[in-house]
């Protein structure tokens, strides 16, 4: 029995699942201290716009001790998410990035 192979022209290689540009939610948590939703904020608007009607929100730690802050962009490329979370998880205050 011969197996069935796809011609080269049907297979399609993406770097992404994403459909660009969408809307998209970048989270970053770190140590809940004055500034790190400002820093977070600078970090991501740096690399796009941010979604039209969509507040920046934050959610600290049972204990106040981490903050996590949600920023929703207009992404427009896998490159461009790439430095976004390259910059996030470059910076010693950002613990997480998601």
């Amino acid at each position: 029995m011969a197996s069935r192979h796809a011609p080269e022209e049907d297979i399609v290689e993406r770097d992404s699942l994403l459909e660009f540009p969408c809307k998209f939610l970048v989270k970053a948590m770190g140590r809940n201290a004055p500034g790190y939703q400002e820093l977070v904020e600078e970090i991501v608007l740096t690399h796009a716009e941010s979604y039209a009607d969509e507040p920046v929100t934050t959610h600290a730690s049972g204990a106040g001790k981490y903050l996590s802050v949600t920023v929703t962009i207009e992404a427009l490329s896998k490159a461009q998410l790439d430095r976004i979370y390259q910059d996030l998880t470059d910076c010693g205050q950002v613990l997480v990035a998601l």
